[in-house]
């Protein structure tokens, strides 16, 4: 059961966390901007941005042939912005699906990598990238990876059922053994596929923002906000859910549709971070448990504070990945599942404690 706010706690501190989280946004924003094999400064940063939205004159004049003026141009523009901005809506939409799914099955090991959610979508990308049909930015890839995330729910809410409710271990043992399934086929997809195409589908498999596009910005943006709106207008019923069944049903919620509104957002959320990241994982393991460790366990805080600190949290492993060494670059799941594995053992180990107590 997750546990409920301490409601003095967070008053006097969520103003000051949303300022702080806001902030610390911006600076990863900036410094994975600034920071690469290439450094360009913050204000040339400022510069290339106020340029490209309003156009040559606003920031000082620049001539167009001027050549380090045309190189910031392709770092700042063509390469690193639309990664940054794209890595940080990938933070904010997985934060968010954990916190999500936390309060809707009422299992703190909850989370889109843990229960197999992002397999499962990853698996359906994966399925029609092999067959060819659409692009990696294309809506036959999107759809197939939100059809895999929702199905993979649906099997879960299926199997972890007991008398009518949803028991927060068995969602947990049914999503590790549908994961591990989904990348089974993932496996087999690969011993099938022409060798050219094996790239793409370990790009899946480990996750990955290099290559953004800022095409695939717009739709990425309002998939997320629109399941974020929905999200957040439900925050009061995940606070009572959060009490219990039984204490919701008392309060007037109708806790199956709300579950399976809360369900589909989660799915969204985690479908168009897969199509256009990979299978990133922990992401919503470690954020969600992280403010809650700071007292922030009423979800009308949890959820918004989730997407601030989820994106900042992916800027920057993304930032480590690149400058780590250079010109390497490592998978994403590398580094969040170097943090993700000890916190959830941790995780685990205190459930335990706290059920024999």
């Amino acid at each position: 059961m997750i546990r409920q706010p301490r409601s003095a706690r967070q008053k006097g501190g969520t103003g000051l966390a949303v300022t702080v989280l806001l902030l610390v946004l911006v600076l990863s924003i900036l410094a994975a901007t600034a920071l690469g094999q290439v450094y360009v400064a913050p204000w040339d940063i400022i510069k290339v941005i106020g340029r490209n939205i309003f156009g040559q004159g606003l920031f000082g004049a620049s001539s167009s042939v001027d050549p380090q003026s045309l190189l910031d141009q392709q770092i700042i523009w063509q390469l690193r912005l639309p990664r940054v901005i794209l890595t940080a809506l990938v933070g904010a939409a997985l934060a968010l699906a954990g916190a999500v799914l936390q309060g809707v099955v009422g299992n703190p090991l909850a989370d889109p990598f843990v229960i197999g959610v992002s397999s499962g979508s990853s698996l359906g990308a994966i399925s029609v990238m092999a067959l060819g049909v659409g692009s990696v930015a294309g809506f036959g890839v999107s759809g197939a990876a939100f059809a895999g995330a929702l199905i993979t729910l649906l099997l879960l809410v299926l199997l972890a059922q007991r008398a009518g409710k949803l028991s927060g271990n068995r969602i947990v043992l049914a999503g590790v053994a549908l994961g591990q399934a989904a990348m089974a086929g993932t496996t087999l997809i690969q011993l099938h596929v022409d060798p050219a195409q094996v790239r793409g589908i370990l790009f899946w498999m480990l996750g990955s923002t290099a290559g953004a596009q800022w095409q695939q910005l717009p739709i990425l943006a309002l998939a997320i906000a629109t399941s974020a709106v929905l999200v957040l207008s439900r925050a009061r019923q995940l606070n009572a859910l959060a009490l219990g069944e039984d204490d919701a049903i008392a309060l007037g919620i109708g806790i199956n549709a709300l579950r399976w509104q809360l369900l589909i957002a989660s799915a969204v959320l985690t479908a168009v971070a897969v199509t256009v990241a990979g299978a990133v994982g922990f992401v919503g393991l470690i954020i969600p448990h992280a403010l809650r460790m700071l007292g922030f366990t009423d979800y009308r805080k949890l959820l918004p504070m989730a997407l601030l600190a989820g994106a900042s949290f992916l800027v920057l492993i993304d930032l480590a990945s690149r400058l780590i060494d250079p010109p390497n670059e490592y998978p994403l799941t590398i580094f969040t599942a170097a943090l993700g594995t000890p916190f959830f053992l941790w995780l685990l180990r205190t459930r335990n404690h706290e059920r024999a107590s």
